[in-house]
């Protein structure tokens, strides 16, 4: 492999679908060595799905790597993109039970945990939740579900100054006697079950995130209109109810993280959780190593941010070549 790049394409030696109540059942994938070390990866939105970019975090010879898709999104079922779709059982206390069946399913003992963005939220809430299930934590973009987040992401007088451009676009489908509330409002519109109302509200949802994503400008790449709503629709609900978390939840139960080997990597210039967020969980984290990447926003292939993971999970691995 060539020096802080991402390990080679692989593909799953096994997968499934796992029944995790109700009609939802998630998807689940294992690749790298049968026989090697475990680890999950917990990929972001709430909503965004797992890739196959996120296998190659992973060192394939030394890490039984395991990849799953939460409730409603990416391949599980139903899908957040169908207007009928119930998702009242879609939170954060279900998500955690539906990793630690999925761990059971798997006959996994204890396993390294990786989350970065919404997937840093459901991993702390995890290893808090099942510290005895965690060998290592590997977070990225760390998202603390702090009180001033969400009106910073979206709300008048936020993060919207640095992007007046593309706040502009995100606040043009929005009546001005609606703007007192963008959550809400965007609420009402992806709840519609009109195409023609919920579509371009994903649209707008996602294409603002993806303003402030990233350091530098990237080119716009075509996405599945389906992902899109289920982006929109399930960070909609989760920012709009807390992430079904109490005030500072995570922050508070930090402690019992004590014992648990961990490597936050934070984007010095991350828009989306800003690094006061990962400061304030470093300090409460006994034992945890805090890295502020001097040239980064909020992707997790940006190649300083690329660079600290690769290395905190080589670092992790049970033995190297």
């Amino acid at each position: 492999m060539e020096p802080n790049a991402p390990y080679p394409p692989i593909e799953p030696y096994a997968s499934g679908m796992l029944a995790v109540g109700g009609r939802d059942e998630i998807y689940w994938e294992v690749c790298g060595n049968p026989a090697g070390k475990p680890a999950v990866f917990v990929h972001g939105g709430p909503g965004a799905g797992s890739s196959p970019a996120h296998r190659r975090v992973f060192d394939p010879a030394a890490y039984r790597i395991v990849l799953f898709d939460q409730r409603n999104c990416g391949r599980s079922v139903p899908h957040a993109a169908d207007p009928g779709t119930d998702l009242s059982a879609n939170t954060t206390a279900n998500l955690v039970a539906d990793m630690e069946r999925l761990r059971e399913h798997l006959g996994i003992e204890r396993w390294l945990v990786f989350g970065g963005s919404w997937g840093s939220t459901l991993s702390l809430a995890y290893a808090q939740t099942h510290p005895e299930r965690v060998t290592e934590l590997v977070l990225r973009g760390v998202y603390m579900v702090l009180p001033a987040d969400e009106p910073w992401c979206f709300a008048e007088g936020g993060v919207s100054r640095l992007f007046p451009d593309a706040w502009e676009e995100f606040r043009a489908l929005i009546p001005e006697d609606e703007r007192g509330d963008y959550m809400a409002a965007y609420a009402r519109r992806l709840a519609d079950p009109n195409p023609a109302v919920h579509v371009p509200a994903a649209v707008a949802w996602t294409r603002w995130e993806d303003a402030t994503g990233a350091l530098l400008p990237r080119p716009a790449e075509e996405e599945d209109v389906r992902d899109l709503v289920a982006v929109a629709r399930l960070e909609n609900r989760y920012f709009g109810n807390g992430c079904f978390l109490e005030e500072g939840q995570l922050l508070r139960y930090a402690s019992r993280l004590h014992g648990i080997p961990g490597v936050i990597v934070q984007g010095r210039y991350d828009l989306l959780t800003p690094p006061d967020g990962a400061w304030a969980l470093h300090k409460a984290w006994p034992g945890s190593e805090l890295q502020i990447v001097a040239d980064a926003g909020h992707a997790f292939d940006e190649p300083g941010t690329l660079q600290r993971l690769l290395a905190a999970t080589d670092r992790f691995r049970p033995w190297t070549e």
